[in-house]
């Protein structure tokens, strides 16, 4: 296996790149660790009223927007970001995905997902009465990346 790293000083976020012939154990391996590297160290700073909280973004369910403001949703609470949707799809983990317009999803927290052919469908999440609805446009990549985590 050959590792090649570019450095390059414009260069917003770090990404890894990993060209395989096939998805075997090693190359699982190797993504599993990356992102548990990744998930040790990120939190998001939130907001419920005056009081300022760092949540682990694996905490989170989803985000959400409602009159101009964007929501984190934890299995119990609902926190304020200061950011934009599309600010945080570029900082989140890549197991966080647009479901909507208006929302964000971890997919790593799916529970079941009730499909919908004519409208948005249903997501549901375990040990816990929150959901979210996923658009009819977003479902086939939501479902690509679930199929991605089975295989990790």
């Amino acid at each position: 296996m050959k590792v090649i790293v570019n450095v390059d000083e414009n260069c917003i976020e770090e990404q890894v790149i990993i060209n395989c012939h096939e998805l075997n154990e090693n190359i699982i391996n190797i993504r599993k660790t990356i992102s548990a590297m990744e998930n040790q160290s990120l939190k998001i700073e939130l907001k419920q009223g005056e009081k300022e909280f760092y949540i682990d973004v694996g905490e989170i369910l989803f985000f959400e927007t409602d009159n101009n403001q964007v929501m984190a949703h934890t299995a119990n609470e609902i926190f304020l970001t200061g950011s934009k949707l599309y600010e945080l799809e570029k900082i989140l983990p890549w197991y966080f995905s647009r479901i909507s317009k208006s929302a964000i999803l971890n997919v790593k927290k799916v529970y079941a997902i009730t499909r919908n052919l004519t409208a948005s469908s249903l997501i549901e999440f375990e040990g816990t009465p929150k959901h979210v609805y996923v658009s009819r446009a977003y479902y086939k990549p939501l479902k690509e990346k679930l199929e991605e985590m089975r295989n990790m």
